[in-house]
């Protein structure tokens, strides 16, 4: 698909990654004692070199650099645990970097895996609103939306039932749902395309064309195909740092013979 290309430019990206890194602790005790530790200095107005590993610390991601515009599209290639879904989460803002910068601007949906942000206990309507309204969305504007998310997701009388009496695919839908129509800016998906009923991820491919002038799409992958169909922007990850970076197919393509091939070498020998 095509990116609009008459507005790249004339605007800031509406993200922007410049130098980002995140450590994690292979132990949950060390990450515990760091955490209280990092607390206990920010309270006190310390500074600390956030550079540097500690015991047991190891980059999840180092030093990952690119930027996104309005109207264009993006994949993030990564076999697991190469630093996709910690990229995703920080620019969620759940996580921030340790070092570097991440700037997003905009309104952001997310179409993840999972009942990201729902609560079990709530009805599928009530989960729209609550979505919405961290969104920044009115209850007004919500009010009027929730007909279309409702059609959207095929959810039909089970939007009034919780959300713990759900399948999966159920909960899915209403995130995609919900996502695809509050009218982000920035659309970013974890896997969620890519996996689950092929009928209901080609009509969110579909809605998401019909968006693509508006909206800067951003996809969290290890399925080349996929973004190379999808996208025309590439990057990818291997041990948490920059492997590639270039359009979706030339990504997509070095993926396929460099980290995949590489994989089943490794796993034949």
């Amino acid at each position: 698909m095509p990116s609009n290309t008459n507005s790249i430019g004339q605007y800031p990206p509406l993200i922007e990654a410049k130098g980002v890194s995140k450590k994690f602790a292979l132990k949950f005790s060390d990450s515990r004692r760091y955490g209280i530790r990092d607390f206990t200095r920010i309270a006190l107005g310390v500074k600390r070199n956030n550079s540097l590993l500690r015991q047991g610390e190891f980059w999840a991601l180092e030093d990952v650099s690119f930027t996104v515009n309005r109207g264009e599209s993006m994949a993030i290639l990564g076999r697991n645990g190469a630093g996709k879904s910690t990229l995703l989460t920080m620019m969620t803002g759940r996580m921030l970097p340790d070092t570097g910068s991440l700037t997003v601007r905009g309104r952001i949906g997310v179409l993840a895996v999972g009942s990201f942000g729902f609560r079990a206990a709530l009805s599928g309507l009530d989960n729209i609103f609550l979505k919405g309204i961290t969104l920044g969305i009115s209850k007004k504007d919500l009010t009027k939306l929730v007909p279309e998310i409702v059609e959207f997701a095929e959810l039909g009388q089970f939007i009034d039932a919780p959300l713990r009496t759900y399948s999966a695919g159920m909960v899915a839908r209403l995130g995609f749902a919900i996502a695809i129509n509050v009218q982000p800016d920035i659309l970013l998906a974890d896997e969620a395309l890519s996996a689950g009923d092929s009928a209901f991820a080609e009509k969110c491919s579909q809605r998401i064309a019909e968006m693509r002038e508006r909206m800067t799409f951003l996809i969290v992958t290890h399925n080349p195909d996929f973004a190379a169909q999808l996208c025309d922007k590439g990057l990818v990850l291997e041990k948490g740092l920059t492997a590639f970076s270039g359009t979706a197919k030339e990504a997509a393509e070095f993926y396929q013979s460099q980290i995949l091939k590489s994989t089943t070498v490794t796993t034949v020998a």
